[in-house]
């Protein structure tokens, strides 16, 4: 196989560029209480009487927002198309944005709060859809990890600049990337699956051709992508079909393993009650606002790594390495406050909880923090894509909530050492199950990775797939 050239590569990374601002965006809605509260319950706020309760539903409200949203999304990737949904999510964002900007109504902030998790639903659907289709092979998987990166972008951006900065700062950046998304984006291509699926085959051929440089013939390719939704198209694409069909079951079941695991390892968690983690580990060496800075910082480079070689190593290597190394620091973290709960001297060692959890960010996000992703927008067919990726949001968001509440539960009942405990174990139960019933997509192409949830082994696939 010839090796993929920077002119074939360069109109997928600009598309996937700009089709992500709303994810920056994203990342900057998710961790906006965490500068904005003490703002808002101070004395300077330019909303008056915000109270305690009010401050826990603005978290709360964004995540009922994203559910909220999903039916409106499996409607809109279908109806619309992929590109066409991305943009009208950062229109979304964009004028969620202006009016947290605008108003001084605490109303209006839970409007635009909630209209801001419909929008960041909304694209973390469409966006790794189009990423996935619009992307070749050989590089499907770094495209597909930059919707991550960016998200964990807006998140370092929103701990900075809402730290350091004015309240305004923080809104006028999400209007400008939400802005440059709606202005620019347009001018990229639909997705070439997508095309072929509602049946306009020469857009989609321009489409194809754009995309890999305009010099590369596409034929080949492009008859493939027909064979592929010729294929799909026979199997129905109805809600139930993911658990009539045995490859569609495979897909769900793998999706919803590995979305609900994220949060099983403790992400919500510690990225939500860093300061009271660190507080009840006796810790001083780290002040709770740097903490939560280094974290992201740490989360952004470790995944940064990830995407770069995700492709080299694949898919596999990765989620297994960061599932049994997070679950050892998961390990260690709970046997020091099983021993400080038991009322052992632990302070020569007080640091091990802020270190854990540092290098936790890096261990989780290496693999389990990046990879399910991509693995989510690969292994649907494009018939039930759109459903199997709604779902996989929905998991997501439900498996945050109740890993919180489990959480809650288990620090209040037995100590904190409990959780960590239950986080270890799934970590490391994780790694079992990638390692048993996760295929690797790594260099293959949409079709192929049908065609092996379908039951044909690797080597098989070439012959079968005889585009």
């Amino acid at each position: 196989m010839e090796p993929i050239t920077w002119k074939q590569v360069l109109p997928q990374v600009v598309a996937t560029l700009l089709g992500t601002q709303m994810a920056v965006s994203d990342g900057m809605t998710y961790g906006w209480t965490s500068p904005m509260i003490p703002y808002l319950q101070s004395n300077a706020s330019h909303i008056p009487d915000v109270s305690a309760a009010a401050t826990d539903w603005l978290e709360t409200i964004v995540l009922m927002g994203a559910v909220t949203g999903l039916p409106f999304t499996i409607l809109g990737v279908n109806r619309l198309g992929r590109r066409k949904c991305m943009i009208l999510s950062a229109l979304i964002g964009c004028a969620c944005w202006t009016a947290l900007l605008a108003t001084s109504s605490l109303a209006a902030v839970f409007a635009a709060r909630f209209f801001s998790g419909m929008a960041g639903d909304m694209c973390f659907v469409a966006a790794p859809m189009y990423i996935a289709e619009i992307a070749d092979h050989r590089i499907r998987g770094f495209l597909s990890a930059m919707i991550y990166l960016m998200m964990l972008v807006g998140m370092l951006l929103v701990y900075t600049v809402g730290a350091l900065a004015p309240y305004a700062w923080v809104p006028i950046i999400g209007i400008g990337l939400t802005a440059c998304q709606v202005c620019l984006f347009p001018l990229m291509p639909e997705s070439p699956y997508y095309l072929v699926y509602v049946g306009r085959d020469e857009e989609a051929r321009r489409s194809l051709k754009r995309l890999r440089g305009g010099a590369a013939p596409v034929d080949a390719e492009m008859l493939e992508i027909q064979e592929a939704v010729r294929r799909q198209r026979l199997e129905p694409g109805r809600l139930q079909d993911l658990l009539l069909i045995d490859s569609n079951r495979k897909a769900l079941l793998i999706m919803l393993i590995l979305n609900g695991m994220q949060h099983f390892v403790g992400i919500s968690v510690i990225f939500m009650n860093l300061h009271v983690i660190l507080n009840e580990a006796g810790s001083a060496y780290l002040p709770t606002s740097t903490a939560a800075i280094v974290f992201a910082v740490i989360m952004l480079g470790a995944a940064t790594i990830a995407s770069a070689v995700i492709d080299k190593f694949g898919r596999k290597v990765l989620l297994e390495l960061s599932s049994l190394l997070t679950g050892l620091v998961l390990v260690v973290i709970a046997i020091y406050f099983h021993l400080k709960n038991l009322h052992y001297d632990v302070v020569a060692v007080s640091w091990i909880p802020a270190g854990g959890v540092m290098v936790y960010a890096a261990t989780f996000k290496i693999g389990l923090g990046l990879v399910p992703i991509v693995v989510t927008a690969e292994i649907f067919p494009t018939t039930i894509k759109a459903i199997g990726m709604t779902i996989a949001d929905v998991i997501y968001v439900l498996a945050s909530i109740i890993s919180i509440f489990v959480y809650s539960a288990l620090f209040r009942t037995f100590g904190m050492h409990a959780p960590f405990y239950l986080f270890a174990v799934s970590s490391l139960c994780t790694t079992g199950f990638v390692h048993f019933f996760v295929p690797e997509t790594k260099g293959k192409t949409l079709d192929e990775i049908q065609l092996m949830l379908k039951g044909h082994q690797p080597a098989e696939v070439a012959t079968v797939n005889k585009y």
